[in-house]
């Protein structure tokens, strides 16, 4: 008879956006006069369609394909070297970090990788996340057996080290008591849209040096920095190629959330014991993963020419007027608000007495808005709320007029 793994019985719930979308859904089906006139400003999905010159370098790709002389099968383990270069030249080099095209693992999203980097650790191994945070961090390894017994009053999990990021210390994790084996952090972060200085984050470095932690570096939304101290990638700092894990994507920073193209960095000097875990992942990596087709890739090179960084910077800027239209409607309204800066989410406190859930029911029942609740990210999430800023330009001030006449 099968077995099935237990751990998964383990997670409370269902996975928040899944949540959210059936609270939706449930709305729409009792409301239908109402569900065209729905503003979501819940997921962090953007609305652009890809560059133009992304979209060029696809329908080149789709022909080579068409042609015995140019066509790809399956694509190298680490990702082709076209991409791998232009990465390193562009995200790394340009920023005065040593990391090289070996040490890049391209893959189809950064949220894969969030979930499956866990599989190269022991399953003792003691995690510590941000509290709010991207679920996705403690789910994978609740799935992995990793987290202990859930505490549904608590609401969190015996074996995972919380570190609340509140407005008391604005929103910046502090160095937790218990030593940790794992640190996930998160910046630009999601979902409160703050952001560390470069001096925080290489105390975070130091500290993980110290302890013999790994750090697992989340830097989707670094192209939505603008402010000067805040480092776009965790290699800006001292020491991090012997501590730290890098992933990133192309879903916000390039549009790539319905093609799907993201890669992370570990560099060879990464140790545990004798072990790199750069061998442990490319051993992963190639018996697990083909990586993403010929045709994305070359889709995700077009990023970095003179066109698509154009264009792709233009896409930022759109989302980043909204940000700026949701703070600034917020405000008027008196909400205390935080993050849409350095980030393409607004975080907010609810109003008082009012829950995550609440408030998310209210906007949804009386204004017609999807957002997502705070508590969804974790235990210090109850009572803020987040919003993004990838809805339409047109949708985004018609939220902003709705939640000030209310």
């Amino acid at each position: 008879m099968i077995k099935i793994n237990d751990n998964y019985l383990k997670l409370p719930g269902s996975y928040l956006f899944s949540t959210i979308a059936k609270k939706v859904a449930a709305y729409c089906d009792a409301n239908p006069d109402k569900a065209d006139n729905i503003i979501r400003l819940g997921i962090g999905d953007v609305t652009l369609p890809l560059a133009p010159a992304v979209i060029e370098r696809l329908h080149s790709a789709v022909d080579e394909m068409a042609d015995k002389k140019t066509f790809k099968g399956y694509a190298p383990d680490l990702g082709y070297e076209f991409l791998r270069n232009v990465i390193v030249e562009n995200d790394y080099k340009a920023r005065g970090c040593d990391i090289s095209a070996d040490e890049i693992f391209i893959s189809d999203g950064a949220k894969s990788d969030s979930g499956n980097i866990g599989d190269i650790f022991a399953q003792d191994n003691k995690i510590a996340v941000c509290d709010p945070v991207y679920p996705v961090y403690v789910d994978t390894n609740a799935m992995a057996g990793r987290t202990g017994e859930y505490n549904t009053d608590t609401e969190k999990w015996s074996n995972v080290i919380y570190m609340p990021c509140t407005r008391e210390n604005d929103f910046s994790p502090e160095i937790p008591s218990d030593t940790p084996d794992i640190i996930y952090l998160c910046f630009p972060n999601n979902p409160t849209g703050t952001t560390i200085s470069k001096d925080k984050l290489q105390e975070w470095v130091d500290y993980a040096l110290k302890v013999g932690a790994v750090i697992i570096y989340d830097a989707a939304y670094e192209a939505y920095i603008s402010t000067p101290d805040v480092p776009h990638s965790i290699y800006e700092c001292n020491g991090a190629k012997g501590c730290a894990i890098e992933i990133r994507s192309f879903s916000k920073n390039a549009g790539f959330t319905g093609t799907r193209l993201g890669f992370t960095v570990i560099p060879k000097e990464l140790k545990c014991g004798d072990v790199t875990l750069h061998s442990l992942w490319a051993r992963r990596h190639g018996t697990k993963f083909n990586g993403a087709p010929y045709i994305i890739q070359a889709a995700g090179a077009a990023v970095y020419t003179e066109e698509g960084k154009k264009q792709t910077k233009e896409q930022i800027a759109y989302y980043m007027n909204n940000a700026k239209i949701i703070r600034e409607g917020l405000e008027t309204a008196g909400y205390e608000i935080y993050g849409g800066v350095d980030a393409p989410y607004i975080w907010l406190k609810t109003p008082e007495k009012m829950t995550s859930w609440d408030f998310f029911d209210y906007l949804l029942n009386e204004l017609n808005i999807v957002g997502t609740p705070g508590s969804g990210f974790g235990p210090s999430g109850e009572g803020y709320f987040r919003l993004t800023a990838f809805g339409s330009l047109e949708n985004t001030k018609k939220a902003m007029e709705r939640i000030n006449k209310a």
